[in-house]
């Protein structure tokens, strides 16, 4: 559960930089970003459970059904290989559909959809027919939800291809990546978090331009430092900036690189920081065995960069097990910002 102490310490931004800044929550800037891209292009349109008359299981969608209507927000009975299946037909003939998942644990009822329908279909067809479509909903743990609905699959789809995945943290990334997404050509897994919702962030202007975008593909140094690289995303990207401050206080000066995007990753920003630390560890919420941090150590272990390292490539990840009902055991499965810290301390010893 993120405290009211959490929410103060997520950006660690500045008392004048913040009030220089618009703030709202991930929820606003979802809500907001699909308005606008539903009023943009009229071959947009919302399907789901609950996203139309009730405003959506999470509110995303609060208000859109009055404003726009049946046809373009559409409530769906509880079947998603059903209206998954329909969502991808009706990109197939042209329309830009935002497939909406309760939650990606049920989007395993659509995994057959998902990888043989939408991500293959464009190389199956050489090139005759692109699925543009948005596919989102929350991802991992939340609270108290247990193992079969707190599963992370950012290196499920993340393996796939013919999908791109974008995991957001900030209320920036989550308008940007959003609207990437839609005007997309291929399909797009959008990995949101249910405990990010209610959280407040700053908003510049230029992330509340209607046509503000995030290119797929590009990361985002949020934090600089000399010492060690933190590489994460989602919902990890908040504790890993608590780590970053807890480092400071000791002397160690972290950089923390917010992927935002997961297919396709954004190399060039992680080597380069490789380069300028020669450290590096990944932090995720999800299972550790053939992870997102697993992908990136591998890959930077098969690349000249691996030279630039003065320690081993670490990964901090959650706990190898299925996800426990009991909160109290559940906070202690996924790694806080203590756990970073400690991590990054062995990695950088006492010597820089």
């Amino acid at each position: 559960m993120l405290t009211r102490v959490t929410r103060q310490r997520i950006l660690g931004e500045s008392q004048a930089f913040r009030r220089s800044m618009t703030k709202m929550t991930v929820r606003d800037a979802l809500n907001t970003a699909l308005d606008e891209e539903l009023a943009r292009d009229e071959r947009v349109f919302i399907i789901g459970e609950e996203v139309a008359e009730f405003d959506g299981a999470y509110k995303i969608t609060r208000g859109l059904w009055k404003k726009y209507g049946d046809k373009r927000l559409i409530d769906t009975p509880i079947t998603e290989a059903g209206f998954c299946g329909i969502a991808i037909g009706a990109a197939l003939l042209g329309l830009r559909p935002i497939c909406e998942f309760m939650t990606f644990n049920f989007s395993m009822q659509a995994i057959d959809r998902i990888i043989n329908g939408a991500a293959k279909n464009l190389y199956m067809s050489a090139g005759r027919f692109p699925i543009p479509i948005l596919f989102r909903g929350p991802n991992g743990n939340a609270k108290g939800l247990a193992a079969q609905h707190s599963q992370c699959f950012a290196a499920w789809f993340m393996s796939a291809p013919g999908l791109k995945v974008v995991s957001p943290s900030t209320c920036e990334d989550y308008r940007g990546c959003l609207k990437a997404a839609v005007r997309d050509p291929d399909p797009v897994i959008m990995l949101e978090s249910e405990l990010l919702y209610n959280i407040e962030f700053p908003v510049s202007d230029q992330a509340m331009d209607k046509d503000y975008q995030i290119p797929i593909g590009k990361a985002k140094v949020e934090k600089p430092g000399k010492h060690i690289t933190l590489v994460t995303h989602g919902q990890a990207y908040v504790y890993t900036v608590q780590a970053a401050e807890l480092l400071a206080g000791q002397g160690i000066e972290a950089e923390v690189i917010n992927l935002r995007s997961l297919r396709p990753l954004d190399w060039d920003t992680v080597f380069k920081s490789i380069g300028k630390t020669h450290r590096l560890m990944t932090v995720e919420l999800g299972w550790p065995r053939c992870g997102v941090g697993s992908e990136i150590v591998a890959t930077v272990m098969e690349n000249p960069v691996f030279f630039q390292l003065d320690a081993p490539a670490v990964r901090c990840a959650g706990i190898d097990v299925p996800m426990p009902y009991s909160e109290k055991i559940e906070y202690e499965c996924t790694p806080k910002e203590h756990h970073i810290a400690d991590y990054a301390k062995r990695i950088c010893g006492t010597k820089f």
